[in-house]
């Protein structure tokens, strides 16, 4: 009666290195190629709208049939904050509302209404996004042109799309009463 005894002593490691499998042959995905300096610009144009030294919002709506009432009244609840108290509202209303209406109108997804303010003046600019085709912008609408307060506005596509802007007077002189 002959038993076949294994005998187990104590593990100890091997004393030569485990077979590693072979290297691959196509790597699994190319290595990315490294800049080797910052990237400038792909086009050549001026970094977006930046707003420094000043108070400023920027709220964003879709191009919609709504979005130029909305944006009045958001716009009018962010500069009331800036506390302007001679800043005639129903002016700064219209203003908004007929640059978000032609921006609307340009076409575009989505419409953008920049506000800054500086000096007593407040800028209301309106993207619209829209950058291809590059079509030349219409004029700022009449209704907005011709409001007391308005100062200056004006029109313009650049890299961002088509944009319209009005600066206001937050402190405008009084109306003349005729006597």
């Amino acid at each position: 009666m002959s038993e076949v005894v294994e005998a187990r002593g104590p593990k100890v490691p091997p004393s030569f290195p485990p077979k590693s499998p072979p290297p691959q042959k196509k790597p699994v995905e190319a290595p990315r190629p490294q800049p080797a300096t910052k990237p400038k610009s792909l086009t050549g144009v001026p970094p977006r709208l930046v707003v420094t030294s000043r108070r400023a919002r920027v709220l964003a709506f879709r191009a919609d049939r709504w979005a130029a009432r909305k944006a009045a009244g958001q716009a009018a609840l962010a500069v009331a904050e800036w506390d302007y108290p001679l800043l005639d509202e129903h002016d700064f209303l219209k203003a908004v509302h007929g640059l978000v209406d032609a921006a609307v109108a340009a076409g575009g997804k989505r419409v953008s209404v920049h506000l800054a303010d500086q000096d007593a003046k407040v800028l209301v600019m309106v993207l619209n996004h829209l950058t291809d085709g590059q079509d030349d912008v219409g004029p700022v609408p009449g209704e907005v042109a011709v409001l007391r307060t308005v100062e200056a506005c004006g029109s313009h596509t650049d890299h961002d799309g088509h944009a319209w802007w009005a600066l206001l007077n937050a402190q405008p002189r009084p109306k003349k009463h005729l006597v």
